[in-house]
């Protein structure tokens, strides 16, 4: 029963970003075909990259023309943050084999890993439950990027629609989903102003990567003096 509920878990901690990504991944396929994509490549991109922001972000530099390889570098900025993700996920999965592992890091996004560090906060690491999560937020992401694709341009504007925001709305979902205690706020606000700051100075996307680092180094710093005052 144990691998039963395990599923059961994994299934309900993907259901909201389903709901996510079935608007966002329309939005994308639209977006993709606009830019001179066909259906098959559309669909591709979403099964093996895999990655919105980056995928958005490619499908924009190609309809503006952009060199292979600028697309290449710029997605791969975009997607360094992975690295933090998988590395706060190790204390919790390293017991596993790494080819469980391997597949495992393919799948993960911003919005799987967020639900997986929030599960971890009252339940035990399980591969049922990360397999189960995993796999049904990127089945409904290739299906809304396929639906998407199919529709073309049909809509015209997407941003007539608010499907712009759809993006900004799910990840200020995900943080509030965070934010339980005086650590992770500090944590949140000091990497948020950090990144505004850094913004204004930092070419491309590595605002986002310095302000993550130094936010949860600083949020290590300060834990045993929040932990005492609490």
């Amino acid at each position: 029963m144990d691998w039963q509920e395990e599923i059961g878990r994994g299934l309900k901690s993907a259901f909201p970003i389903v709901l996510g990504y079935l608007p966002l991944g329309f939005v994308y396929g639209v977006l993709a075909r606009e830019a001179g994509l066909d259906l098959f490549t559309t669909v591709l991109m979403s099964m093996l990259v895999y990655a919105g922001s980056a995928q958005f972000i490619a499908v924009s530099l190609l309809a503006n023309g952009a060199a292979a390889l600028s697309i290449i570098f710029t997605t791969f900025l975009v997607n360094l943050r992975h690295l933090l993700m998988s590395a706060s996920l190790v204390p919790y999965l390293r017991r596993y084999h790494p080819s469980f592992l391997a597949l495992l890091s393919a799948e993960i996004t911003d919005e799987t890993f967020a639900m997986a560090m929030t599960h971890y906060g009252n339940y035990k690491p399980s591969l049922f439950y990360h397999f189960t999560l995993h796999l049904t937020s990127h089945f409904s992401w290739v299906l809304a990027s396929f639906l998407g694709g199919l529709s073309g341009n049909l809509l015209g504007d997407p941003s007539r629609l608010g499907f712009n925001f759809a993006l900004p709305a799910m990840f200020i979902i995900l943080l509030i989903l965070q934010l339980k205690n005086k650590k992770t706020m500090l944590v949140a606000g000091i990497a948020g102003i950090l990144s505004v700051v850094m913004a204004l100075f930092l070419p491309s996307n590595w605002n986002i990567i310095l302000a993550a680092c130094l936010a949860a180094t600083i949020g290590v710093a300060v834990e045993p003096w929040i932990d005492r005052s609490c």
